[in-house]
């Protein structure tokens, strides 16, 4: 019977922490998990600069104007980097709209008259100059003012 007690008395030591002693592999793992959700938060604290949601895309101002008497339907480039127009319909004459149009797509700006006919004419200005004049005249008269759109000169320097 001896040779059994030693080896139950074993079992039970390995089993059970040392008096006064620490679970060291305990400690261990809840260290390394305090450690991780330290670090976690330390990388939200330090990357919280705002990230844009797109590329910024160069602009340029681009003054759209409209002349006449009456109404006209006014169809006209401006911030879509889709290259899609906005339409104003009915728009009591004179206009006159300045936007910022992305380089690289046109600047354009189409009138259409109505069924009471009439004269307009539309002017497109690119960086304060003037760039293109077209008139529509009669029932339904249309008219198209369309530039390129050239990037700006580069600064000189020294």
């Amino acid at each position: 019977m001896s040779s059994t007690e030693p080896t139950e008395s074993t079992e039970s030591s390995e089993k059970e922490p040392s008096e006064g002693g620490l679970d060291w592999r305990s400690l261990t793992v809840a260290g390394a998990l305090v450690a991780l959700c330290g670090g976690l938060v330390l990388y939200g604290v330090l990357d919280t600069k705002d990230k844009p949601a797109k590329p910024h895309v160069p602009t340029a101002a681009v003054t759209y104007e409209v002349t006449g008497d009456g109404t006209a339907d006014i169809a006209y480039q401006g911030r879509s980097e889709t290259g899609s127009a906005t339409v104003d319909r009915a728009v009591a004459l004179p206009w006159k709209k300045t936007v910022d149009v992305p380089l690289g797509r046109p600047p354009l700006v189409s009138i259409t008259l109505g069924e009471k006919g009439g004269q307009a004419s539309c002017s497109l200005a690119v960086r304060g100059r003037h760039v293109q004049t077209a008139s529509a005249y009669g029932k339904f008269g249309r008219a198209t003012c369309q530039a390129e759109l050239a990037s700006p000169a580069p600064a000189k320097t020294g």
